[in-house]
């Protein structure tokens, strides 16, 4: 298993080391030495060949460069950035003397109100300075009421006006169908006029057989109903012709029957000759009935 740090490096059997050139001492370059450093703007600045604006605190890829100017024996360093945008060199030094740092070239700082000494800011109270920030808090809050109703209004106003455009485009889209009828001839509308007569003829003729069909219904159950009742009628009429004439029944006699007492021995009883059958009146032939009253049967 190889190792992780490599103690030796391999040599190729061509590697020939006199054709290594050397820069000599009086061909290197002179100067202020540049370290490559890693840092972010300490101020907000604004680019003068684009105008983008960097904010501070951005991080860069920078060079550092020790300069031979001093300030109470306190080394000044440059430093060179690049632009986001466009790419154009920006350089800044240190500023030993007020503690921060000026811009000197590529870009414009921009302007601070603590820097300023002549601002009214640094000269008022903290009387005066809470009754501005009170003040301030209040028109924010009012102007946000007020972009909170613009906003509100203009709403109100795009669907208007969309209901509008709507009922404009149905306008016109009516009117042109118009146009497309009238130049047709109007062969839909008499064709569509035709149809309708056609339906209409054919449900009154519809109408009119359902009105002669219940009428003649209502026609036939009264005439079947008056032969009924003249049927009947005649019915009525004959049998009151073939019944005959009834006698008259005597009326009732309220005296008292004596009773058969049965014997106590069954033996002893003394037979007797059962008594003729009482005529039986003959009922007429017309009716086409059996005699069912007598006993003989």
């Amino acid at each position: 298993m190889s190792e992780r740090k490599v103690l030796t490096k391999y040599y190729p059997p061509e590697f020939d080391p006199s054709k290594i050139a050397r820069t000599p001492k009086h061909l290197r370059p002179t100067g202020p030495k540049t370290i490559a450093v890693r840092l972010m703007a300490p101020f907000s600045m604004k680019c003068t060949t684009c105008g983008e604006y960097i904010y501070k605190g951005r991080k860069f890829n920078a060079r550092k460069e020790t300069t031979d100017e001093k300030y109470l024996n306190i080394t000044i360093y440059r430093f060179y950035i690049r632009c986001t945008r466009c790419s154009s060199e920006i350089t800044f030094m240190t500023d030993p003397k007020n503690m921060d740092y000026t811009c000197e070239k590529g870009a414009k700082r921009n302007f601070e109100s603590w820097r300023d000494p002549e601002s009214t800011e640094l000269k008022e109270t903290d009387e005066e300075r809470l009754d501005r920030l009170e003040r301030e808090e209040a028109e924010e809050a009012e102007n946000a009421e007020r972009n909170a109703m613009e906003e509100l209004e203009q709403k109100m106003e795009e669907s208007k006006r969309e209901m509008q455009v709507a009922d404009a485009l149905d306008e016109i889209m009516q009117r042109n169908a118009r146009i497309e009828r009238g130049e047709k001839g109007g062969k839909e509308e008499e064709a569509l006029a035709q149809v309708r007569d056609l339906a209409r003829e054919k449900r009154e003729a519809e109408e009119r057989e359902d009105a002669e069909a219940a009428k003649r219904a209502f026609e036939s159950a009264s005439v079947a109903q008056a032969r009924l009742e003249e049927e009947v009628k005649l019915r009525k009429q004959a049998s009151k012709q073939d019944e005959p004439e009834r006698a008259p029944q005597p009326p009732p006699s309220f005296e008292r029957v004596k009773k058969v007492k049965n014997p106590l021995v069954p033996g002893l009883v003394r037979k007797t000759q059962p008594a003729p059958a009482p005529a039986v009146p003959t009922k007429p032939a017309g009716l086409g009935l059996g005699d069912y009253d007598s006993d003989e049967d």
